[in-house]
């Protein structure tokens, strides 16, 4: 490459941490690319000090130091790549503050939940290209600056930009390709981001009404009731968006639930019953409404449960 090519991460929970990490360490005495993070208050400090931590089965050195590190995006300089791994509450204000710096030619990769990413940030970024993606990785933040991995490696399903089709995002695969990152590139990623949020959204809504596991809304047939009217709300409104999801996405999602260990609860459940002041809630929920809305589909049950939620109603 004739130029340094310049990708910065913003945000380092469990998703930005684990694939920043893995890019950071790579990268970290290439001159041909060079990894910038964007952290708050604490992590900015400690991370600016000491690195970033990783713990995890797939790195011996558990320290990775980016090229430079950002606690305000107001002085985020040009990228060609932003990888865009906020929670769903500041998506809005992290588009806003980014949006002046993004060229015809700039990418960006949000590796976030939820089925109406692309859309929201369409809404305020124009320009540039935004590749719709789908992330696996169980990861989270142990303490300030220290992300702890567990179980399979980290996965990302890309697809390219519907509003600009042609473009060929090849070059960023094989960089992160390089970097140990499992990823896939599609035409359309949208189908496996939506099969995701089948569930997500139905285990995370009824989890955090009912305070159950994974496991227990699987056996429970209430429980798992309401878990199928969600779903078949979600795919209500995929079918007439036409994305290409298999006729048997319902029964194949409790099949997934059924692999996963008993006990195990959603980061929905969790945020809700701990009272945290921001949670996935608008994300599933409040997307799914959204959809009904604009594509007149009753969405009764995602409705009620949100509103169960809403309301202090929880288990």
């Amino acid at each position: 490459m004739e130029t340094t090519k310049k990708i910065t991460v913003i945000g380092l929970g469990g998703v930005g941490g684990y694939f920043g990490f893995k890019l950071a360490q790579y990268y970290s005495n290439q001159q041909e690319t060079q990894i910038s993070f964007v952290a708050r208050e604490e992590t900015y400090t400690v991370v600016k000090e000491n690195g970033l931590t990783l713990l995890s089965p797939e790195h011996e050195n558990p320290i990775a130091h980016p090229a430079e590190i950002y606690s305000d995006l107001a002085v985020l300089p040009a990228a060609d790549v932003f990888l865009i791994c906020v929670k769903e509450y500041d998506l809005e204000k992290v588009c806003l503050e980014l949006k002046d710096k993004i060229q015809a030619d700039t990418l960006i990769l949000p590796l976030m939940n939820g089925v109406d990413i692309y859309e929201r940030i369409r809404k305020v970024i124009h320009t540039g290209i935004v590749l719709p993606a789908c992330v696996y990785v169980a990861a989270h933040i142990k303490e300030k600056g220290t992300v702890e991995h567990k179980g399979n490696a980290g996965k990302i399903v890309v697809g390219n930009d519907p509003k600009h089709a042609d473009y060929d995002a090849q070059e960023l695969i094989d960089l992160m390709k390089s970097a140990g990152i499992d990823i896939e590139y599609k035409q359309d990623a949208l189908p496996d981001i939506w099969t995701k949020f089948f569930f997500i959204a139905s285990f995370g809504l009824v989890s955090a009404r009912y305070n159950q596991s994974i496991g227990e809304i699987n056996e429970f047939p209430g429980l798992r009731e309401r878990a199928t009217l969600i779903m078949e709300e979600i795919k209500a409104i995929a079918d007439r968006k036409k994305i290409d999801i298999p006729s048997d996405i319902i029964e194949n999602t409790f099949q997934k639930a059924a692999t996963f260990p008993y006990t195990t609860p959603t980061s929905l459940q969790l945020d809700i019953q701990s009272g945290k002041e921001h949670t996935e809630l608008e994300l599933f929920a409040g997307a799914i409404m959204d959809y009904g809305k604009a594509l007149d589909i009753p969405v009764l049950e995602s409705t009620r449960i949100y509103e169960e939620i809403k309301s202090g109603n929880i288990n």
